[in-house]
């Protein structure tokens, strides 16, 4: 049970045929802002943020798609998967652009701030960054890992690259020189890095800890246990609460500050492999193992997209029930 006596109602997007495993929102645009999800399926699902309502499928994959991301204004996509490209699109049409060949799957992708670049990272161990601009031009390589990459981000004001991989270290790149200038090891794989919205703080979630990092110098803020082998976490944008899900099916809402446990209730029916809030923090969006992407509300009971507060009107049945929040 939610606080204040108010049932948690996620809207449930269905649509996916296979496990949901990665999700990423726009920031907020002209247009409300967008969630792009990816699956298994082949097929990376766009979505209005706020509502879930379906708006395009991106087809042109030939496997299963591990990692799909949106540009800050959703004028473009990005897609990672196991058909060993790394692709983007047009947001707006749905077309394919660019596809980047790669020996092997294609783990993670993601855009810098321009929107003039996109980062790759592949079971090759390699961290890869191509120019959009120059798309024939030879890429940026950055070797060193010595297992699969998980994820990969710009960071420092696209000076540098941050990779987290399956040899329990997080490393981070200087792109001027191409060298490592610093190494997190942990003592399992980390599954997630998330940059907070004001580029201030990595979210990083390993075994059953969430850690927190500041993003300029790598040094540790804190370190949250959680009660299960987590896949992800997401810090809400005013850094008060960050949310998890990981193998027990459940999600997790703590408090940033303090460390606590706010709720948590049961999610999915399966892992938890991607968490994320909106960029307005209004919401949070789950991907699951269960094909299914939902989407959760931060404050229980907010008239906000598709959810709607409703009182009971009729006395004799509200002294009984306490309120719900409809999802239309």
């Amino acid at each position: 049970m939610a606080a204040n006596n108010l049932r948690q109602i996620p809207l449930t997007c269905s649509g996916h045929t296979r496990p949901v495993v990665h999700l990423d929102f726009s920031d907020i645009c002209d247009s409300g802002y967008f969630l792009i999800s990816a699956c298994k399926d082949g097929s990376p699902m766009l979505r209005h943020g706020d509502t879930g309502d379906w708006v395009g499928t991106f087809e042109g994959h030939k496997g299963a798609v591990w990692n799909a991301t949106l540009n800050r204004n959703a004028t473009l996509a990005a897609s990672g998967a196991a058909d060993f490209t790394g692709k983007v699109w047009n947001a707006v049409t749905g077309a394919e652009i660019h596809s980047f060949q790669h020996k092997h799957i294609v783990k993670s992708v993601a855009f810098d701030m321009d929107s003039e670049n996109i980062v790759t990272g592949s079971n090759e161990k390699l961290v890869r960054v191509f120019n959009l601009e120059q798309p024939e031009a030879q890429p940026e390589e950055y070797a060193g890992h010595t297992g699969a990459i998980k994820r990969a981000l710009f960071c420092r004001g696209d000076k540098c690259i941050i990779s987290a991989a399956e040899d329990k270290t997080v490393r981070l790149w200087d792109r001027m020189t191409g060298i490592e200038v610093q190494r997190l090891q942990f003592n399992s794989n980390p599954n997630s890095l998330e940059i907070s919205s004001d580029n201030h703080i990595l979210t990083i979630a390993h075994g059953s800890s969430i850690s927190f990092w500041e993003i300029d110098t790598l040094k540790k803020l804190k370190e949250v246990k959680v009660p299960t082998n987590v896949a992800s976490a997401s810090l809400h944008p005013d850094k008060h609460v960050f949310v998890c899900g990981g193998e027990d099916f459940k999600m997790y809402k703590f408090d940033y500050i303090t460390g606590n446990e706010i709720e948590s209730f049961k999610g999915h029916f399966g892992p938890v492999h991607s968490v994320k809030f909106s960029p307005d923090g209004e919401l949070y969006a789950s991907g699951s193992e269960d094909g299914t992407l939902r989407l959760w509300q931060t404050t229980v009971g907010k008239t906000y997209g598709l959810w709607k507060c409703t009182e009971p009107t009729d006395l004799g049945n509200s002294i009984s029930s306490p309120r719900e929040v409809q999802a239309n």
